[in-house]
């Protein structure tokens, strides 16, 4: 699967799992300290920041999923690509 692939997958599971995802734009310019990011708001909001990379998004809405849904997901079968984003960090 591609980032986009994962990133959509990983949306459409928060959306189900009940987070809600909120896509916005977003320009980083110059100073990327400057702009928002994407990131997990609270239990149930999850903004995702157009200017972040895939993966910067694909990060928080894997954190997310599992703080929020963790064992939801655990019996639900998953493409093997985005199983392995679900997975803790080492």
């Amino acid at each position: 699967m591609t980032p986009a692939e994962i990133l959509d997958a990983l949306a459409a599971l928060a959306e189900e799992t009940g987070l809600r995802v909120r896509r916005v734009p977003g320009d980083r310019g110059e100073d990327p300290r400057s702009e928002a990011r994407s990131a997990a708001c609270g239990e149930l909001w999850v903004v995702l920041v157009a200017s972040d990379t895939e993966e910067e998004r694909i990060a928080v809405l894997a954190r997310a999923l599992r703080a929020h849904a963790g064992p939801a997901l655990e019996a639900r079968w998953l493409p093997p690509a985005v199983r392995a984003r679900l997975e803790p960090p080492v």
